[in-house]
């Protein structure tokens, strides 16, 4: 029977005769030995293909939409080229983000910014490079945009609204309800657009919502359209992203097309049919596509059997912040029957840094390479220098070749700031 593991890895994935995984056409042992570990390896075939989803569930229903992709989720410049590469716009938080997918080969019309507190100097390098709709979250955005747009030219932008749904997500990933960092109240928001449409620099193209992220129900993300339509006509509707990744064995998110069915659903009802919709999504496009490649270091077997890793919360802090849970395997024996449960933790000094707990694994030994499924969304984007922890590559794998994109940092690269 083959290991459940493969069922949350791209269809490419398999356990050859002796139970050593392979992926993308590479053994997991070879990639290992070429790569080190930790490493983040992704099916770049799986995250194209993805892509191609996206685009073709949207735009074959309605041809005046369009995707763009939640770079925050896996803001490396080799993925947003994908993204580029498969007609996907680029939704971007930060002058980072922008400038990454600047070097990413983006159209900079079909850029998204996003933000509840930019800079003066993020404003001035989206305007800059043409960015293509600024999201406005508050007046101040307003304020910087007026001075920083030159005379003669105008910015298109959307005002960012909070729909009041109440979504069943966890609370730090919350976005549509009122009291949110994000956004703007209904009332608030009519001020600020009539303000914008008087504006001699801006022109108002429409609103926003977004309700949050990791949201298994498609309703609760259409129950945006309605508050976004109150507000009045606009030429574009902006409905965010959120839609759920597979993390787990039991977890059964709604598909692309179920979602996207149910956003048009509600945009048909309520939305004037000649305007453009856009949908961000993020988790969603790439969580699935990739997996992280850690080495046991330690075996304890005491009061319960810890597994440590050679990484952790320095790679992957989605657990500390919002409990989420993995699933993992030992990649040389996928064959084997489960013998013993563990907690895989990893190596920095904190009692949160746990990866898996708890985890069937047949007999763990030091030096065997655990690959934890499901890790493409958010890991990259919030690695860290924890306890002096140098981040891990991102390998590229298509086809049986593999090619790093992100190269693991150096000693020196710690160092390379001190002044």
């Amino acid at each position: 029977m083959p290991h459940p593991l493969l069922d949350l890895l791209p269809s490419g994935a398999t356990a050859d005769d002796d139970g050593t995984l392979r992926f993308a056409g590479c053994r997991v042992d070879d990639l290992a030995r070429e790569f080190d570990t930790p490493a983040i390896i992704v099916d770049e075939a799986a995250l194209r293909a993805r892509a191609a989803e996206y685009r073709t569930a949207l735009t074959s229903q309605r041809p005046n939409a369009r995707v763009v992709f939640a770079s925050k989720a896996f803001p490396a410049t080799a993925v947003q080229r994908v993204m580029v590469e498969e007609g996907i716009g680029l939704d971007v938080a930060g002058g980072g983000e922008i400038l990454s997918a600047l070097r990413a080969g983006v159209d900079p019309a079909l850029l998204v910014l996003h933000g509840n507190a930019k800079t003066t100097e993020e404003l001035g390098i989206a305007v800059d490079a043409g960015v293509g709709l600024v999201v406005v979250d508050n007046a101040d955005d307003v304020d910087r945009l007026e001075h920083l747009v030159p005379e003669g030219r105008m910015q298109d932008v959307l005002v960012r609204v909070i729909p009041e749904v109440e979504s069943s997500t966890h609370p730090h990933v919350q976005t549509g309800q009122v009291g949110s960092k994000f956004g703007l109240t209904a009332p608030a928001a009519a001020r600020l657009i009539d303000r914008i449409q008087q504006s001699p620099k801006l022109r108002m193209r429409g609103v926003h919502a977004h309700v949050g992220s990791q949201i298994m129900d498609p309703a609760e993300l259409a129950a945006a359209v309605a508050p976004l339509a109150a507000l009045g006509t606009f030429d574009v509707y902006d409905l965010g992203g959120g839609l759920g990744a597979r993390y787990t064995y039991d977890e059964h998110p709604a598909s692309v097309d179920a979602y996207v069915e149910a956003l048009l659903a509600a945009a048909d009802e309520h939305l004037p049919a000649e305007a453009e919709i856009i949908i961000e999504p993020g988790r969603s496009m790439v969580n699935g596509a990739a997996m992280t490649l850690y080495t046991v270091t330690t075996v304890k077997r005491d009061a319960r059997t810890f597994v440590a890793v050679d990484g952790g919360m320095g790679d992957n802090l989605e657990v500390a912040l919002f409990q989420q849970r993995y699933e993992a395997g030992l990649v040389a024996r996928l064959n084997d029957e489960d013998s013993e449960d563990v907690v895989v933790v990893g190596r920095h000094c904190e009692s949160g840094d746990v990866l898996v707990d708890p985890l069937r694994l047949p007999a763990p030994r030091v030096g065997d390479l655990l690959a934890v499924a499901a890790t493409g969304a958010y890991t990259h984007t919030m690695g860290n220098n924890y306890n002096g922890y140098r981040r891990p590559p991102v390998v590229f794998v298509r086809d049986g070749s593999a090619r790093a994109v992100i190269r693991r940092e150096t000693w020196d690269d710690l160092f390379a700031r001190d002044v």
